[in-house]
């Protein structure tokens, strides 16, 4: 058994579980979607019936009703006298499902590989003898990439050497290695919510305490609240995403990153920056470089290829001043011993064509978000639908708390997603939803035609408490 989960902190994680009758089914729903989304771990042994009835103010007899649906299931275990475990996901379950189950995937906001991809990988094979003559431990990433990296942030007005720039496994990576450098136990640090998830596993892994700082889709960062958590937290460091944030698709303004800036420096703080996404500008707007006049030592920056050109190409980097890239640099053997050469490899040659490429993926996710676009206005009017420039996603609103539901729902009909909760920090959002429009025009189409379906059952089978709940939808 590697970890246990209390029913204090079990209740907080399912959130806005009630979502249908009877309310035992709702349960089981609703952690079955915590197994799904890895917020409940493989082997996590869950509350007693007594203590979970007593935390989510139910009957006994309602929690144990619902442990047995999860045993029926297979997403539990439970021994006389030892307690219910979650089991790894079985190979029927919809969590597990590949794409020859005819699923539209829409849990990953990744596009397809850039067509051109295949055709460097070639050209790169051609060149192996070169590469196996390297040594193939290198923990900082060959010059000729790190050249690369930062002539594109000479290009969007960041002066930058290559050794000022460190080459990792992808950004997931590279979040890590920053985060268990920068971090102790205990520390705090400043986090959009909604914010990307994995980057908050990463950070909580290094023992870290996110401090949330609201972003909407119609107004933005929330500076009231950041400059107040900067001021009173004195956070170590700040995870950003400045351009079309995931899951918002929002993106910064001059002023909002001025004040972050500024309150940031006050308090001491590194703002570490998530740019994956901010080369996708889908209008091709301008887009001002994130903190360009930062003081040195006080921004950092993570970039990758995993948007822009193939989530499989597991190269990121990041760029920093000279002195944290060699503390990262001295702790990286810990994680793992360098990049593997030929995607590094791949990866110099895909960076000489990158506008190429950026033009192509702004193509292609225009045609994505305009479809999504149009389906949802025609199909769920009722939606909150927000205008997005860029990026990968819509975060979507919905007119009544059932995102759990909604996408517990759908997922029986063949279309896989994650709940508004999966992307906040402290709870809620149950009234929102991450769309990606990475997937072709007409499986993103054929989504919303499933979504309506599902809604409208959802919508029937809730508790009157839940339809009839007035919110703001941001």
């Amino acid at each position: 058994m590697d970890s246990r989960i209390s029913a204090r902190a079990l209740a907080a994680a399912l959130g806005g579980w009630r979502t249908r009758e009877p309310a035992y089914e709702a349960l089981a729903d609703g952690i079955r979607l915590l197994c799904l989304d890895n917020r409940l771990a493989p082997r996590t042994a869950l509350p007693a019936e007594r203590e979970l009835a007593t935390a989510l103010h139910l009957s006994r007899s309602t929690v144990a009703a619902g442990y047995r649906s999860l045993r029926d299931t297979g997403h539990i275990s439970s021994l006389r006298g030892s307690g219910s475990v979650t089991l790894p996901l079985g190979r029927n379950d919809p969590g597990r499902t590949t794409p020859e189950d005819g699923m539209i995937d829409l849990q990953q906001a990744s596009p397809p590989a850039w067509p051109g991809l295949a055709g460097v990988m070639a050209e790169v094979a051609g060149t192996a003898s070169m590469l196996v003559a390297r040594v193939g431990y290198d923990v900082l990433g060959r010059i000729e990439l790190r050249e690369a990296i930062a002539e594109r942030y000479e290009l969007r007005g960041i002066p930058t050497t290559p050794n000022e720039v460190l080459v990792t496994t992808g950004a997931q990576s590279a979040i890590h290695l920053v985060s268990s450098v920068l971090l102790g136990r205990g520390d705090r640090v400043l986090v959009e919510t909604p914010t990307y998830p994995h980057a908050v596993d990463a950070l909580r892994r290094a023992g870290a305490r996110p401090v949330g700082v609201p972003v909407t889709t119609q107004d933005g960062w929330d500076l009231d609240r950041a400059e107040q958590a900067f001021a009173r937290t004195l956070p170590v460091m700040a995870y950003l995403m400045p351009d079309f944030q995931n899951p918002t698709g929002r993106s910064m303004t001059s002023l909002e990153r001025d004040v972050m800036l500024r309150a940031g420096e006050r308090a001491g703080s590194v703002l570490v920056l998530d740019e994956t996404t901010g080369d996708l500008d889908i209008d091709r707007g301008s887009v001002p470089a994130a903190f360009a006049g930062s003081e040195p030592g006080s921004v950092v920056r993570i970039g990758s290829l995993g948007k822009t050109v193939w989530g499989g190409l597991r190269v990121g980097w990041v760029r920093a001043e000279g002195d944290l890239i060699r503390r990262l640099v001295a702790a990286r053997p810990a994680h793992d011993l360098g990049t593997p050469e030929f995607e590094q490899a791949v990866a110099t040659r895909v960076l000489g064509r990158f506008d190429e490429i950026v033009a192509q993926r702004s193509d292609f996710l225009r045609g994505g978000r305009d479809a999504l676009t149009s389906a949802l206005a025609e199909h769920l009017p009722e939606w909150r639908i927000p205008a997005v420039s860029g990026g990968v996603s819509m975060w979507i609103g919905l007119d009544a708390a059932l995102s759990a539901g909604l996408v517990m729902d759908v997922r029986t009909r063949g279309v896989l997603l994650s709940a508004g909760p999966r992307f906040s920090i402290e709870g809620g959002h149950d009234r929102h939803l991450r769309l990606p429009f990475t997937a072709p025009p007409e499986s993103l189409v054929r989504a919303v035609h499933l979504l309506a379906q599902s809604w409208r059952d959802v919508r029937a089978g809730a508790p009157s408490s839940i339809v009839d709940q007035v919110g703001a939808v941001v």
